[in-house]
């Protein structure tokens, strides 16, 4: 407004000195960085509107924390309490819903919920969500874990993760398993299609064909699957299925196979045939540690892209889509690439073993 004088600020050296960290410091909230500022180009004798135009912020923005600053110093930059609805939850009631969440069970179940808390804390059942919410609370929820107990674990951990991350030359790395026991499964009346509004919608019961095991080997460095199907698997059709990879990878190179313990991989006849073919050299993963094979991700693929929501009248039907689904693949193939080291992956048991140690469980 015209005739309105601007405050003088005239700034003490520790005034200075707190206002240049604030506005440098990163974790200082945007809001007070921005009216230290202010006062700084204030103290420079700039006036309002330069100051504004200076920042892009308005001449009412400027003038309000100049004026703050000069009647109350750096107090007058701090926001003033709000005004709003006390709380009417303690920290005393925040710890017993925590305390009785974590460490007691209900009588008529195996968790809590957050009515059935509620009613035993003497709280709402909004108060319990918001509790649950804030402290990463969900008692709904259960996952699955498992520790290898194999002797040997951090070495074949060592091993199939040096082959990931640092493959040798003139070798090709496969990462090879077998899914087995894949049903041919035909719905019982005709999937409806989806509609605006109306998902697809399938009948719950099927009817069984058959089933087919499908044996495949990820290639690392390409992402393309060689791959067979057999209608059962055994020794048998492993050794087949090794026969088939010795014929596909070119002969002038090493061939490194990364595997599981299955008890089909290791008998006197596959042995026989790994001493006869010396450029297959087999990498065994720990015991119960799918989660280093690679090719499971390409599996979870097939069966999410293509399996789980077809239907097949025949194992003759099941195998030629499966087949139609890998060449298409291979037209455009994906390499998963790996990225964590053994050694990460070594410390990041290692803390959650200690975690679950420390748990009292």
């Amino acid at each position: 407004m015209p005739g309105r004088v601007a405050a003088v600020v005239v700034l003490s050296e520790a005034e200075r000195s707190q206002l240049l960290a604030w506005a440098r410091r990163r974790k200082t909230a945007s809001g007070l960085a921005m009216r230290c500022r202010i006062v700084l180009s204030a103290a420079e004798g700039l006036t309002n509107a330069a100051i504004a135009n200076e920042l892009g912020i308005t001449d009412d923005t400027v003038r309000k924390w100049r004026n703050r600053f000069a009647a109350d110093r750096l107090d007058g930059l701090t926001d003033e309490p709000r005004p709003g609805r006390p709380r009417t939850i303690a920290d005393t009631d925040v710890e017993r819903v925590i305390t009785t969440t974590l460490e007691t069970t209900p009588k008529d179940a195996t968790h809590w919920s957050t009515r059935s808390l509620a009613a035993e804390v003497g709280l709402s059942q909004t108060a319990v969500s918001r509790i649950w919410r804030a402290f990463g609370l969900q008692p709904h929820r259960q996952d699955t874990w498992k520790l290898s107990k194999d002797p040997f674990f951090i070495d074949k951990v060592r091993d199939v993760v040096g082959l990931y991350l640092n493959p040798p030359e003139r070798a090709v790395v496969l990462c090879v398993d077998e899914k087995s026991q894949i049903q041919a499964l035909d719905r019982t009346a005709p999937v409806l299609p989806m509609l605006p509004g109306t998902p697809a919608r399938a009948t719950h019961d099927y009817v069984r064909a058959g089933t087919s095991s499908l044996y495949a080997a990820l290639n690392l460095a390409t992402g393309k699957v060689i791959s067979s199907l057999h209608a059962r698997h055994r020794a048998i059709e492993f050794k087949k299925f090794l026969v088939t990879l010795d014929r596909e990878v070119p002969a002038d190179l090493t061939v490194h196979v990364v595997l599981d313990n299955a008890s089909t991989h290791k008998t006197p006849t596959i042995r026989r045939w790994l001493l006869a073919h010396p450029r297959f050299v087999l990498h065994f993963t720990p015991t119960s540690s799918s989660w280093l094979k690679l090719v499971e991700r390409w599996f979870s693929e097939l069966t999410t892209k293509k399996l789980q929501r077809s239907t097949h009248r025949s194992v003759r039907a099941l195998n030629t889509d499966i087949r139609a689904w890998i060449e298409t693949w291979n037209d455009d193939p994906r390499p998963y690439v790996w990225t964590k080291t053994a050694d990460q992956i070594l410390e990041s048991i290692a803390r959650y073993c200690q975690r679950i140690n420390d748990s009292g469980h």
